[in-house]
């Protein structure tokens, strides 16, 4: 916690919601602003379904009851939504009108680099705003880490290591495809954690014909006769397509697979549970020191914020030390 602001705080009630794509460890974060909040004498109010819910005015008082055992629990009990209107201006007038009607004063979001815009326009319509990021890809850059990356990564090291039996035992070539819209980096950590033999990203593409001399040589070869390929989604249009003109290029008997949505759920990671509750009552501080406009991440262990403009605007690391690390343990 950042100060003690217990006599004389700067807002009354505060209000929060989650926004975008769900992941683990949503609900940590809720819980984390729900209890720092009251912790502080402030009112919180859940807002249900997103920006959607603020708009239509789902708006309900929490206490800590509300927020008792669901730190286990994957998704978001406030529920999420996309409202693509919410870039309109009369439509986020229709949602301060909401707010105001409640007194609520400044919110909390939790989502990716789009609830984070709509947070910012809010903060310039009066009502303070700080965000937290809940996403699994792992794609904004003003954190190391995003809640739900690390218990999407472990769910994908899971579902590896299952297919890698089967894989081994028909000495077939398994091409894997996994989330992250077009940031690599759940593709990039779950290949090194799964030692995969291709590993293939936005950031760090391969060309197919390297992709088919490649699989072709290591089918050819007295030492390994079998291949796990780790894929980012929306690379290929059609990952089964792509995994046909491997089986016929290369020789191997060549299976794709979809991991899906089951990627975003599940309990979250110790990791997450922790991250999402340093960054859920730090959001609170900033709040009471009167900050809106801001987002909060983790950077080297530390929890730090920065304007939402700056943080968006930062460019994203491309892992090049991972990469050559992957290089020297193939």
């Amino acid at each position: 916690m950042k100060g003690d602001f217990e006599v004389f705080p700067m807002i009354h009630r505060i209000g929060i919601l989650t926004s975008g794509g769900d992941s683990p460890g949503m609900n940590c974060a809720i819980r984390a602003v729900v209890r720092a909040g009251l912790s502080y004498g402030l009112e919180v109010y859940g807002i249900y379904d997103g920006y959607k819910g603020m708009v239509e005015g789902n708006i309900v008082k929490l206490d800590r009851k509300s927020v008792s055992d669901i730190v286990n629990r994957g998704g978001t009990v406030l529920r999420t939504a996309r409202l693509k209107e919410f870039k309109e201006v009369s439509v986020r007038e229709k949602a301060v009108g909401q707010l105001k009607k409640f007194g609520i004063e400044a919110i909390v979001v939790i989502g990716g680099d789009g609830s984070y815009m709509g947070a910012k326009r809010l903060t310039e319509m009066g009502i303070n705003c700080v965000g937290l990021p809940g996403t699994i890809d792992n794609d904004i850059a003003s954190t190391d880490y995003t809640i739900g990356f690390d218990t999407c990564l472990n769910t994908i090291c899971d579902c590896v290591d299952k297919i890698r039996d089967t894989t081994e035992s028909h000495s077939r070539c398994s091409i894997i495809e996994v989330m992250g819209n077009h940031c690599g980096d759940l593709a990039l950590f779950s290949g090194l954690a799964e030692g995969a033999e291709m590993i293939i990203t936005p950031d760090h593409p391969i060309p197919e014909e390297e992709i088919m001399r490649t699989l072709k040589q290591m089918h050819d070869s007295d030492d390994n006769k079998r291949a796990i390929v780790i894929v980012s989604e929306k690379l290929y249009p059609n990952i089964y397509e792509f995994a046909e003109r491997v089986q016929k290029e290369t020789g191997f008997d060549t299976r794709a697979d979809i991991l899906g949505h089951v990627q975003r759920g599940g309990a979250p990671s110790a990791f997450d549970r922790i991250l999402a509750s340093r960054m859920g009552a730090y959001a609170v501080d900033c709040l009471l020191e009167g900050k809106g406009g801001i987002c909060i991440g983790m950077v080297n262990n530390k929890i730090v914020d920065y304007d939402i403009y700056d943080a968006l605007a930062l460019p994203r690391d491309k892992h090049v030390s991972m990469l050559r690390l992957i290089d020297i343990l193939k």
